[in-house]
């Protein structure tokens, strides 16, 4: 019954921004409590899925990859069940699907579909 499902991709020219949501469905009020953490990947075609960014629900520190450091922020609204990715000064690089992803203490793991980001000229 859980579903995450992003939303916000689209075509940007290179230093323009997006923000990508993610909506979280059919988690109970404690399996929600007892998520461990919120990412989001990306994989670009004929590459590996990598790590974008994180928040740790716990504390709400954030981790970001190197390459997206100073330009992405990574949010979330419990209300509203929803992730974000803020995206700024967006590069060609950048071009790849984005993944929505949820971590649970007891091992639970999902996945949404992914929204495609497109950043060219």
């Amino acid at each position: 019954q859980v579903q995450l499902v992003e939303s916000g991709g689209g075509l940007v020219q290179p230093g323009g921004s997006l923000r990508l949501s993610c909506v979280a469905s059919g988690f109970t009020l404690s399996a929600y409590g007892m998520i461990y953490a919120m990412r989001w990947y990306r994989q670009a075609p004929g590459k590996e899925r990598e790590l974008v960014a994180a928040i740790i629900s716990a504390g709400g520190s954030t981790n970001y990859a190197d390459s997206v450091k100073g330009r992405f922020t990574i949010s979330r609204d419990n209300a509203k069940r929803t992730l974000y990715l803020q995206m700024e000064s967006l590069k060609p690089e950048d071009t790849a699907v984005y993944f929505c992803n949820v971590v649970q203490m007891l091992g639970g793991d999902y996945w949404g579909q992914g929204t495609q980001v497109t950043v060219s000229s």
